[in-house]
């Protein structure tokens, strides 16, 4: 997803650079594209907020009944914990920045946005 994604708005990028785009039809197309990443954050966000969950159970019951044995447990989902909250955090800069290639692409169709405005 991260190599889709850097991808996908280095193509957005291009194509609000290029005069000759249509820009009609690239605001459609941003727009639903735009959607599906939103639906993939939040997925994330779901599993990521989840997976911290469990890491916080583990080290309460490591904590109430003292087995050792959890620890290892414990280690391993503090170590996978760290690549989901990155992975998240890209997706979440990633997508705010498509929101202000939106916002460009809307200006370029209908003159003006919300950035115009402040």
């Amino acid at each position: 997803m991260t190599k889709y994604l850097t991808e996908y708005r280095k193509y957005i990028l291009a194509c609000i650079e290029n005069e000759d785009c249509d820009f009609n039809q690239l605001l459609d197309y941003h727009k639903e594209k735009l959607s599906h990443f939103q639906h993939e954050r939040l997925i994330h966000l779901i599993v990521t907020v989840l997976f911290a969950l469990c890491t916080v159970a583990v080290i309460l019951v490591i904590a109430v009944t003292e087995k050792l044995l959890l620890i290892p447990l414990a280690a391993l989902l503090l170590v996978l914990l760290v690549p989901y909250i990155k992975h998240y955090f890209f997706l979440e800069n990633t997508v705010q920045l498509l929101y202000k290639d939106y916002d460009a692409i809307y200006r370029k169709v209908y003159g003006f946005s919300q950035e115009e405005q402040k």
